[in-house]
């Protein structure tokens, strides 16, 4: 029961959809990016977000939101982010993909490789830019959006769903509290996990993504960590963490920053001491989540390290950072 109570509280965290202003409606709504599996399912579908009258191909950023790996709904809180980059010239494409229940590792990460191959190869009709394309997510979505982003230059990791023969690369990321070894979580929980609870149950979204208890097939879920793929020719990555966070603990974007600052990556954690899980619009605006947080970075020329300093994250932050990699 409590591993239930807790497994329905991280998927209802997740699913929640930001405060946001006015949201957009999709230009373009359920296109399906590979053949529908199952075939009333969303897992293969995208909505498209267009701004009007752009007189040139527009980068594209791609979102997937959290679930825990427990639905196929990851284009369902696209509009919010949609609402922040379509005035600042990006086209957003929300993208779905298969829920645990439906397929497990590494078919999730097959899914959004052939979301990216296929908005590559239809960008003349969109009027997308196909060599501008960045990636965000958040919780499980912000995994995904590491996991593509670190995994471009993997030829292993493509699979075989939709459109196959063209580039799943991808120019920028940025993850919201992204798990990112799962063998650690409990480790590093805010507070001790008991019985079904943890995440290394057998029951847990972690166990249930590589289908086996994560504590007794290690190889498996060392495939799921974005940490393994890290290269010297990955894009930039944004991470934002909560150190307060209950259900993926602060280390885990931690220590995803610090592999790509040891490999000498282009890189930046922003950490915010009193942000829990979830609402990652509020990582953006919300005051009170902001509070002491401190950004940190590394450059891959030469390899410069820039230590934790006092700031406070807006919108402006993530436009910026997405500007510098996807408006050269």
């Amino acid at each position: 029961m409590a591993r239930r109570a807790a497994a329905l509280g991280l998927v209802a965290i997740a699913l929640a959809c930001p405060a946001f202003g006015q949201v957009p409606a999709p230009t373009h709504a359920n296109l399906d990016y590979a053949p529908p599996e199952p075939p009333t399912g969303n897992g293969h579908k995208l909505d498209l977000y267009i701004p009007a009258g752009a007189a040139r191909p527009l980068p594209v950023v791609i979102w997937t939101g959290g679930s825990a790996w427990t639905a196929d709904t990851g284009k369902r809180t696209a509009g919010g982010l949609a609402a922040q980059l379509n005035p600042a010239g990006y086209a957003v494409a929300g993208v779905s993909i298969r829920s645990s229940s439906q397929v497990k590792f590494p078919g999730q990460l097959h899914d959004i490789k052939a979301a990216i191959r296929w908005l590559r190869v239809n960008a003349g009709k969109y009027n997308l830019d196909p060599d501008h394309f960045g990636i965000m997510g958040d919780s499980s979505g912000g995994w995904t959006a590491a996991m593509a982003a670190l995994t471009g230059d993997a030829p292993q990791t493509e699979g075989r769903v939709g459109t196959t023969g063209v580039p799943s690369q991808v120019q920028a990321a940025v993850a919201f509290y992204p798990p990112t070894n799962f063998l650690t979580m409990d480790a590093w929980a805010t507070r001790k996990c008991v019985g079904a609870g943890c995440h290394d149950s057998e029951s847990s979204p972690e166990s249930r993504l590589v289908g086996c208890a994560i504590q007794s097939c290690p190889d498996k879920v060392q495939a799921a960590s974005p940490m393994r793929y890290i290269t010297a020719g990955d894009p930039p990555i944004m991470i934002l963490h909560g150190n307060s966070d209950p259900l993926v603990p602060h280390n885990q974007g931690e220590q995803l920053y610090m592999a790509l600052n040891k490999a000498c990556g282009d890189a930046v954690f922003i950490s915010l001491p009193k942000a829990p899980h979830g609402n990652w619009n509020g990582f953006l605006t919300n005051d009170s989540l902001r509070e002491a947080a401190t950004r940190r970075s590394t450059v891959s020329t030469g390899c410069v390290v820039t230590d934790p300093a006092p700031y406070t994250p807006t919108w402006k932050t993530v436009i910026e950072f997405l500007d510098r990699h996807l408006k050269k």
